[in-house]
């Protein structure tokens, strides 16, 4: 059977992204639709792979990690960078861009001499280029707001 995203689903997905810890009995109240019909939503919603996972979010500078920074990488050694970036705990986030360089790595530490040791360890790897976050302005902003959509409902077959 095919589905058919529509609003339901999207103010389903604005909930679960906002607090993934909503009970199916809150979700239903917000949407005005059974508990069985709501489960029953997020059950396919998984199955097509639009909800991928669950997750908690923290706040790094609780967890001693307030610093941030951005390494741009120009390397022709990717998979050993990216098996490199999976082992150090630092890495939060790497992603491959276009442009002069072909990597950019978020990292998360302690202090700016901890930026200072990851930025040493690679160097083997080629040229790089550092930013150091001095404030987080947005981080984790709900994608999905009821009535903000910035595209048309979405065909999942």
């Amino acid at each position: 059977m095919e589905h058919w995203m529509d609003e339901t689903d999207y103010h389903i997905l604005g909930l679960l992204q906002q607090n993934a810890r909503i009970s199916i009995s809150q979700i239903s109240k917000e949407v005005s639709m059974s508990q069985p019909s709501v489960r029953e939503r997020i059950k396919r919603l998984e199955e097509k792979d639009i909800i991928s996972g669950y997750t908690a979010t923290f706040r790094h500078q609780a967890l001693g990690r307030g610093s941030t920074a951005f390494f741009l990488i120009k390397t022709e050694q990717c998979q050993a960078l990216v098996d490199f970036c999976e082992r150090n705990p630092v890495v939060t986030d790497m992603f491959r861009i276009s442009g002069e360089y072909n990597y950019m790595i978020k990292i998360q530490t302690a202090s700016i001499e901890d930026i200072g040791q990851f930025q040493d360890s690679i160097i083997k790897f080629g040229p790089s280029k550092s930013l150091i976050s001095l404030k987080n302005l947005i981080e984790n902003r709900i994608l999905l707001q009821e009535s903000s959509l910035p595209f048309p409902t979405k065909h999942l077959s």
